[in-house]
């Protein structure tokens, strides 16, 4: 399948995101502690994913599938988290768009280095004058977005 045929999928969960960082500042307000609003805030997501399992059980991992798993591999949901959290306690101190471009451009800098150098098993894709351009160009939006 084209990669490119999933952008609009991509899109409206980066618009999601936006939303999700909002309304997960609002449920810390709402809850005082925010360890409990990020427990409230992953509760439906376990749900819909255990619920989704339970509907579609197959495939499973075999046994050399887990053998060749990265140890680092489970980590992901975790490293997620951090964004999360971090929207529980500073979107509504920063603002949703410096929040929102910062993540998203520490994210596409970030990802440039993981493609660039084939970085955690990623296929590498060279960062040429384009790209960096393109990264160059995203740093100044957000420097102003955040000053403006």
């Amino acid at each position: 399948m084209n990669g490119r045929l999933l952008y609009p999928f991509v899109l409206g969960a980066g618009a999601l995101q936006a939303f999700g960082v909002v309304m997960n500042a609002q449920l810390r307000g709402a809850l005082v502690n925010p360890w409990l609003a990020a427990a409230v805030s992953f509760l439906p997501i376990v749900f819909v994913f255990l619920t989704m399992l339970a509907i579609r059980p197959t495939p499973l991992p075999r046994t050399e599938d887990l053998a060749k798993m990265p140890w680092w591999a489970p980590l992901g949901g975790l490293a997620g988290a951090v964004a999360v959290f971090g929207g529980l306690l500073f979107v509504d101190k920063v603002g949703a768009g410096p929040f929102n471009g910062l993540l998203i451009t520490a994210n596409l800098l970030t990802s440039l280095a993981l493609d660039h150098f084939g970085w955690l098993g990623m296929p590498r894709h060279r960062a040429g004058r384009a790209r960096l351009v393109g990264a160059v160009l995203m740093v100044a939006g957000i420097v102003l977005i955040a000053v403006f």
